[in-house]
């Protein structure tokens, strides 16, 4: 069966499942989920555990040799499989199949990866099949300052509204520093009323302005909280000539990916070549969508500019060039600077 991470808790209290697979890109979350059933499984007896990483040149038969071998102690056992790509490729494929299959009441599977594509391939399937496909989703925008308050409550705290804005605001698109952040507060005040003074006082910023988030959200076509970003950096002093070092690195990935594609080259070979990484080909796709080859030339002769005032070289202000390289690859096509 499939489900959310948010049912997982009342489905273990059901009953164990002879495997699991948890899929999903928000490491806290995905964490706890593993955690959970971990613990579900010690009550039960499986006191012993094995990881298997899976990297390149990695032997499907040590897996399948693992799960056939019986304990010399007659102990249930876990095995772990870590997919960092989501993708075992057919022998793979056939291993874990194999596996999740011929599982007993002494033996339990448990596969992480990352967020999988919508269209389940074999070995999903029969981990669903076989036993609970836990898809791991983190909260949106909107969910965000609920999923903050639930969990200061969990721990005692009474937040008020201007505490959960205020952690919202320091820690957006980072659960893991939401959570730090909270165990801060607990341990700094104790169980009881949280106000915003009280988060401004003990809070440290963590949120991820960083300039591979900016260039991400431009990417995306965020422009809203693209230029909210660049302002947060410049704020915090982030030198303009690194920032502008990152955004024509991209540029200049994505006009060679608009000049195959335009000469024919299939999309996902072209993305191939410039190693985008496969969690970043979604927005990537969206922003050659969005664009021409000559929208991307065009931007990257302003990110020149704006370098060349970084560096001190003209009178111009770099931070409105900057500005305008950001909001021109966030817009949509024939909107570009």
């Amino acid at each position: 069966m499939k489900i959310p991470a948010v049912k997982l808790s009342s489905a273990l209290e059901k009953s164990l499942s002879r495997c699991y697979l948890v899929a999903g890109d928000e490491p806290l979350l995905v964490q706890e989920a593993l955690d959970e059933i971990r613990g579900k499984a010690r009550k039960q007896g499986f006191g012993a555990r094995e990881v298997h990483f899976v990297t390149s040149g990695f032997d499907w038969n040590e897996l399948t040799a693992a799960a056939g071998n019986l304990s010399l102690f007659a102990e249930k056992r876990i095995i772990e499989l870590r997919l960092p790509t989501g993708k075992p490729g057919r022998e793979g494929s056939a291993a874990i199949a194999q596996v999740v299959q011929g599982t007993g009441d002494d033996l339990l599977v448990l596969i992480e990866t990352p967020k999988l594509e919508k269209a389940a391939a074999a070995w999903v399937r029969a981990v669903e099949a076989a036993g609970t496909y836990v898809q791991v989703w983190p909260p949106d925008a909107r969910e965000l300052p609920a999923w903050i308050s639930a969990r200061m409550k969990r721990l005692g705290l009474k937040p008020d509204a201007d505490a959960v804005g205020l952690l919202v605001d320091r820690v957006e698109g980072n659960l893991l520093a939401a959570n730090q952040e909270i165990e801060k507060l607990r341990l700094w005040l104790g169980e009881g009323p949280v106000s915003g003074a009280d988060v401004e006082r003990a809070v440290a910023d963590s949120s991820r302005y960083d300039i591979y988030k900016l260039t991400d959200a431009a990417v995306e076509g965020q422009g809203t909280r693209a230029i909210r970003m660049l302002g947060r950096l410049r704020a915090e002093g982030v030198e303009p000539v690194l920032i502008m070092w990152a955004l024509t690195r991209e540029l200049r990935a994505l006009a060679s990916i608009a000049e195959s594609v335009r000469s024919g080259i299939n999309l996902g070979s072209a993305l191939q070549r410039q190693r985008v990484w496969r969690n970043r080909q979604g927005i990537v796709r969206g922003c050659i969508g969005r664009h021409s080859a000559a929208d991307f030339y065009r931007l990257l002769q302003v990110a020149r500019r704006a370098d060349a005032a970084a560096r001190g070289q003209t009178a111009v202000d770099p931070w409105q060039l900057a500005t305008e390289v950001v909001f021109g690859l966030a817009m949509p096509a024939g909107k570009a600077a």
